[in-house]
């Protein structure tokens, strides 16, 4: 428990709740909620403007610090002896006199009462008769005195002088004599601690190493104390957990791109699941299904409203174009609750976000499961296998889930924010259930990490956290499923394995969430690495507490079960925090979100990229296979808002379609729609045409390469290389790679950067080459990756699937040189058809091109 000091003014003032105060009169908070309770009694009598506001975090400083010192006096009496407390107080009265000491004494306690005293329960004089623990009244005071002192020599505390104020003592007491008295008999004393200092010189250290910092005292006393703080030092990192949580900024912008360079994983097992032969060729497109409808309304003049009526033409079209896979965003049934949050804060044509779910029910206003078939036998019969989300994260806060299971998830029997209030619309469903979100959601002056359910029934109250990964603010329509509660884990298993007995493609929401590092990130940190999600430090578990709750790893368990119930199943990962390798070699997913790929092409950050695949190759190729590249989705900007609809769009276009892994294409993506969909629109809202020379272009140089997909989709093959200009250096704007599958060769050129170079590409970067003894790195040779032989009287021809030219090229030339290119701004080659040709009309047609 934490404590300090309040003086008798204080508490007449703010009218503290006498449950807060210990029996000596200090204040004490038993948990993180008693300091919020404390603060926010201050707060409530403070006006916008004013000063003096007080922060829970800090105030719990306050008494963590306070504590310490009395554990701290406390080791330095059974260290050399209970006498030694006896000792001081004798001198004292023998330097100062029995009445000075005792009449000061007495002034102290009237000014910073025991409870009993402060209630009128015993009189002054009789508590200082008594003794506890065999120590006298008179003797305890004087350590409470020597905090006092403590706590208003300390300049960080200063703010909250108001509290604990010895102005008054140093008036008209003996006050300042006894704390010199105290100041000179420790130093005739042993010394104590690291510093081999005397006992009140130590307890200075903090404040004065540190003086305008409570956590930066804390962090002192960790770093130099811990030998003395036992069972405190989980409590010290949970303070400084409360004070991060308080003084974290949350930033809506992006953060810096990152390259992954797998230096911690080299000790994870390779656990990738195998692809089924469909698998390496998908190509999908994302639509938002209700979006989508409406736009499809628009275009065939009739009204589109359900999953049935999708039109044979549009999948028709689809198909040909080379789409493979179609997600459907928002086929679940929503939660009530989060349309009705949207309308009251400004929409009225909001529907449900996509992501917050009443239940994994295709709805009924798509036409329900009957036309869900219907749509899915159609997409098949054209090859296009139709894909869903599954949010395994969270519920929407009035799913059945919350109604029936409330303990399946985050959540407790008190608001973690006193100032928290659940005044607003009942958005429950169900009659004997309130459901609340915290009231300052609606005037957006605040975002709660908490809603409230009530059951009518039997009073139970419980404060259930919203979703939430730790980057901006909580979801405020769902409700954070606890994956702690092994029950909560088989249920979702089990909607999931439903899932996958309707989709042959399954997106997992925001998964990197349920990784045990990062659940235990968010949810229950390990004393001293909390402050992501207010509130939770006081929740912080260990690590040994944490695995013996959760062992495994939940998303292992999903890739196995499904594999085995519901085989031929692509599970697809959105995944971020440079986890993509550990989802697809460790966790086993078949695929994960490559969102490198966007950000770091967007912003020509080629350097990086290239870095980022040079890294996978050396580590693991089989990552390269597994990721999903794309250059928007639902949570970005639309790819004509990054891309634009020129030459540099087309180029990184023409790069996702032709690198291992999985295109995905973004809903409006080939029509230039600028408009971004949000997750509870039920129809776009600008007026947008589709732009058909964007389309046409698209028909012509992107998609015969979509349909040529099967040669660029392994990594078997891949090879990466640098581009080496006339002086020598490596031009890093220049992504240059090849492929092949099944005797037909690709090479991809592309210069990502407004501007003109020229250069040459001979030799690949190294690879990694898994033998069944021992693993090592190779390059290869551009003409043997090409696959041109050792002729050197042979020639090679291919076509530019971009420019629409052919080409011809000495084989000897090519094994002797490589290849050179002059590549203009955003200027990309995709080279294919290469054709071993030999003869005097071919040695003629070289020698005069």
């Amino acid at each position: 428990m934490m404590e300090f000091h309040v003086s008798r003014a204080s508490r007449d003032k703010y009218k503290f709740d006498q449950v807060l105060f210990s029996l000596n009169g200090n204040v004490i908070f038993s948990n993180f909620q008693a300091a919020r309770q404390f603060a926010a009694q201050i707060n409530a009598q403070k006006k916008p403007g004013d000063k003096g506001f007080v922060s829970p975090g800090q105030i719990n400083a306050l008494g963590l610090i306070d504590e310490i010192f009395h554990l701290i006096v406390s080791e330095y009496y059974q260290e050399y002896g209970k006498d030694i407390r006896e000792a001081l107080y004798t001198e004292l009265i023998t330097k100062l006199g029995k009445e000075k000491v005792e009449s000061s004494l007495e002034a102290f306690l009237n000014e910073f009462p025991p409870v009993d005293v402060y209630q009128g329960n015993v009189s002054l004089k009789d508590y200082l008769a008594g003794e506890t623990a065999g120590v006298s009244h008179y003797q305890l005071a004087l350590e409470e005195l020597l905090m006092l002192w403590l706590t208003n020599a300390n300049p960080a505390a200063e703010p909250y002088s108001e509290l604990f104020d010895d102005s008054k003592l140093q008036k008209t007491t003996a006050y300042d004599q006894i704390i010199d008295g105290i100041k000179v008999f420790f130093k005739h004393q042993p010394v104590f601690g690291p510093e081999n200092q005397d006992l009140v010189t130590m307890l200075r250290t903090p404040a004065i190493v540190v003086p305008q910092s409570l956590s930066g005292q804390l962090e002192y006393i960790r770093q130099h104390w811990a030998k003395y703080l036992g069972k405190f030092l989980y409590r010290l990192l949970g303070s400084l957990d409360l004070i991060k949580e308080e003084e974290r900024a949350t930033f809506t912008g992006p953060g810096p791109t990152l390259v992954p360079d797998y230096a911690n994983q080299d000790l994870e097992v390779e656990r990738f699941s195998p692809d089924s032969d469909w698998m390496p060729r998908v190509v999908m497109i994302a639509k938002n299904t209700f979006v989508w409808l409406n736009q499809l309304s628009k275009q065939f003049q009739r009204p589109i409203e359900r999953l049935d009526q999708v039109p044979d033409e549009t999948l028709d079209q689809l198909a040909r174009w080379g789409f493979t896979g179609l997600w459907l965003i928002g086929l679940w049934e929503r939660s009530e609750a989060s349309r009705r949050i949207k309308q009251l804060c400004g929409n009225p044509d909001a529907v449900s976000s996509a992501y917050s779910l009443a239940r994994y029910q295709i709805a009924e206003r798509l036409g329900g499961e009957a036309a869900y078939q219907n749509l899915s036998q159609r997409a098949g019969q054209r090859g296009i296998r139709l894909a869903s989300d599954m949010v395994p994260n969270h519920m929407g806060i009035d799913s059945d889930w919350v109604y029936e299971h409330p303990d399946w998830f985050i959540g407790q029997g008190y608001s973690p924010f006193p100032n928290y209030t659940f005044n607003g619309p009942d958005l429950s469903q169900n009659p004997d259930i309130s459901i609340n979100i915290e009231d300052h959601y609606y005037t957006r002056s605040d975002a709660a990490v908490v809603f409230k359910r009530y059951d009518h029934r039997n009073g139970d109250t419980r404060f259930i956290y919203h979703g939430n990964d730790g980057t901006s603010m909580p979801w405020n329509d769902t409700a954070q499923l606890n994956y702690l509660n092994p029950e909560v884990r088989e249920a979702v298993i089990q909607t999931i394995l439903s899932v996958a007995r309707k989709f042959p493609i399954i997106r997992f929401d925001a998964a990197m969430t349920l990784t045990k590092k990062h659940y235990q990130r968010l949810w229950f940190p390990q004393p001293g690495t909390g402050g992501d999600i207010p509130s939770r430090a006081e929740h912080a578990m260990t690590k040994e507490e944490f695995d013996r709750a959760m062992p495994n790893e939940f998303w292992r368990e999903v890739v196995e079960r499904v594999a085995k119930e519901v085989p031929d199943t692509l599970l697809l990962a959105e995944a971020f925090w440079l986890m993509e390798g550990y989802f697809v070699r460790t966790l086993g997913m078949h695929r994960v979100y490559n969102s490198a790929f966007m950000n770091m092409l967007r912003n020509e950050e080629n350097d990086k990229y290239r870095q980022l695949i040079k890294n996978t190759l050396v580590y693991d190729p089989q990552i390269l296979k597994r990721y999903v590249n794309f250059m928007n989705n639902p949570d970005e900007k639309t790819a004509v808002e990054q891309f634009g609809k020129g030459d540099k769009y087309f180029g990184i276009c023409t790069v996702m379609i032709t690198m291992p892994g999985l295109p995905m294409f973004g809903h409006g993506q080939i029509e230039g729609y600028a408009e971004k969909y949000g997750m509870e629109y039920y129809r776009p809202y600008w007026d947008e045409t589709p732009d058909y020379y964007l389309i046409h272009r698209h028909e012509t140089d992107v998609f015969p390469l979509v349909h040529r997909r099967r040669v660029f989709a392994n990594v078997d093959n891949f090879r990466l290389y640098d581009f080496y200009t006339p002086s020598g250096s490596v031009d890093d704007n220049v992504f240059a790679y090849s492929n092949t599958e099944g005797g037909q060769a690709a090479l991809v050129v592309y210069h990502n950067r407004y501007g003109s170079t020229s250069g040459w590409i001979k030799t690949s970067v190294p690879y990694l080459v898994k033998g069944s003894e021992n693993a090592h790195l190779e390059t290869s040779e551009l003409a043997d990756a090409l696959q041109l032989g050792s002729d050197s009287n042979t020639f090679i021809t291919f076509r530019d699937y971009i420019e629409k030219l052919e080409y011809i090229r000495s084989v000897q030339d090519i094994r002797e040189h490589g290849m050179f290119f002059a590549l203009d701004a955003y200027k990309h080659h995709v080279f294919m058809d290469f054709r071993l040709v030999s003869g005097r009309e071919f040695e003629e047609l070289n020698a005069h091109l």
